[in-house]
């Protein structure tokens, strides 16, 4: 393989390329090389919510008491990231699809899909908000104002049209991306150093108070996004090829995780370096620090890397929302129809001051979409590989091969979100929460499918065949 090909994917039709095998495995044959994977993922690590991040944990707690929730982060994402990442490849699914046979069943897996989609719509929200912030400061337009809203909107529609052809059109876009975003953040970082007095880690102070509570925050906020940053990289994994090794896997989340570390600890400078001049809120919003910084060149920053992650966040959505839907409703519009509900979803929200709001997210997220992950793993390589209780190969995903509801993922699950809203609503502290919960949803998954024998993997042998899924016409 020639050094240009090893960064391409393989030949594909037009139709495979746009419906990206939403609701079907990836053929061997069009599995793509560790490098041309690792350059779509580029995309996230790059993202403007990552400068955010870097900033509200020094805020939160300071340097160098950050480096703990940061390394756990790390460490965690490129665990998870692995182990997800491996599956996905040898089934080629998925983590919507792959969930029907792994615990919930054909309907229980669109209710996590339902719940991975959130996700999208939040990050493409929090990302186009950024965008709308920067042209917002930069031409004295009201953020909240309707024509606030129609730039969110406007450049969602642009970011739409990045995507159509899924993996493919993502390559093309971070191959002269990257580039792009990096010579402008060294302009950036020049223009902060001309300005303004540049903090270095001594000055990286805490603004927060608690001490204990504040890095338990801390650490809530970077268990929300570890198991995320790995479940996302799945829906990619999953084009990696069928026999790929750990230390592959491994491979591509450190790819993407090691200029994801660098965004996080520049962000913690540039929140740092302009504290004092402008106080927290706007300190962490890129939207405002970019085009304090660069002024017209600063819009232009944010809009760049603003489509290059929210590609990422239409395709994530609407790979999911594909699977729930032809789970739910039988229904099967085309892969691409999926990202204009993700848009639509985020135009409504966009009212809604999101980056005041990171925090309630991240917990909430932490519980639900951390505890479906670590079930599906638990099922995975305990519960089947392990114990043998259900087939550790070609895992089960159509109608005809599942269950439409699978107790023992869905108890578990229920029974550990239940468990973690009682964090979220201040019984215990919310810090919390996302750690419980998570940790006691596997545990009980794994004694329900012993208990039950992995029965529930197999059909139930009194379901009338399903109807066939309902295609809407292309002409």
């Amino acid at each position: 393989m020639s050094l240009r090909d090893s960064f391409r994917g393989p030949e594909a039709s037009l139709d495979d390329q746009i419906e990206s095998f939403a609701v079907e495995r990836v053929p061997d044959s069009k599995r793509w090389p560790i490098p041309a994977i690792s350059l779509v993922l580029l995309g996230n690590a790059t993202a403007m919510f990552f400068f955010s991040f870097g900033a509200q944990q020094t805020f939160l707690v300071g340097w160098p008491l950050m480096l703990l929730p940061i390394g756990y982060f790390f460490i965690g994402a490129i665990l998870i990231g692995s182990l997800t990442m491996r599956m996905a490849s040898r089934e080629g699914l998925s983590q919507s699809l792959i969930s029907r046979g792994l615990g919930f069943g054909s309907r229980g897996a669109a209710l996590t899909s339902f719940i991975y989609a959130v996700n999208f719509v939040y990050y493409f929200l929090f990302e186009g908000t950024i965008v709308s912030h920067a042209i917002a400061y930069y031409f004295d337009i009201p953020i909240d104002s309707f024509v606030g809203i129609g730039i969110f909107a406007l450049i969602g529609l642009v970011t739409i049209a990045f995507v159509w052809r899924g993996m493919y059109a993502m390559s093309v876009l971070q191959t002269w991306g990257f580039p792009i975003f990096v010579g402008l953040l060294v302009w950036a970082l020049v223009a902060l150093g001309s300005d303004h007095d540049v903090a270095g880690v001594g000055q990286w102070q805490s603004t927060a108070t608690g001490g204990g509570a504040a890095l338990w925050t801390a650490m809530s906020f970077a268990n929300g996004q570890m198991i995320f940053q790995g479940l996302m990289a799945t829906d990619y994994g999953r084009f990696a090829k069928r026999r790929i090794r750990y230390r592959g896997t491994a491979t591509i989340m450190l790819l993407e995780l090691v200029p994801m570390l660098v965004i996080i600890l520049i962000g913690a400078m540039l929140g740092s370096s302009l504290v004092d001049s402008f106080g927290q809120e706007k300190a962490q919003d890129p939207g405002f620090v970019f085009v304090h910084l660069m002024g017209l060149a600063g819009v232009v920053f944010v809009v760049i890397t603003q489509i290059r992650i929210n590609v990422m966040n239409l395709y994530g959505g609407s790979i999911t929302l594909s699977s729930g839907f032809d789970a739910v409703a039988k229904f099967r519009p085309g892969r691409p129809w999926w990202m204009f509900a993700v848009w639509i979803f985020g135009v409504v929200f966009y009212a809604t001051n999101v980056i005041n709001h990171l925090g309630t997210f991240l917990a909430i997220t932490g519980v639900l979409t951390n505890t479906w992950v670590l079930i599906i793993l638990a099922d995975y390589f305990v519960c089947r590989r392990w114990l043998g209780l259900g087939r550790a190969e070609n895992i089960e995903f159509r109608d005809t091969e599942v269950r439409e509801w699978n107790p023992c993922g869905l108890v578990s699950l229920g029974l550990a979100v239940f468990v973690g809203a009682l964090g979220i609503v201040e019984i215990y502290p919310v810090a919390y929460a996302s750690f419980i919960a998570m940790f006691l949803g596997p545990l009980v998954h794994i004694a329900l499918t012993k208990a039950t024998g992995g029965r529930y993997y197999t059909p139930d042998p009194d379901r009338p065949a399903p109807a066939a899924a309902v295609a809407v016409s292309k002409d």
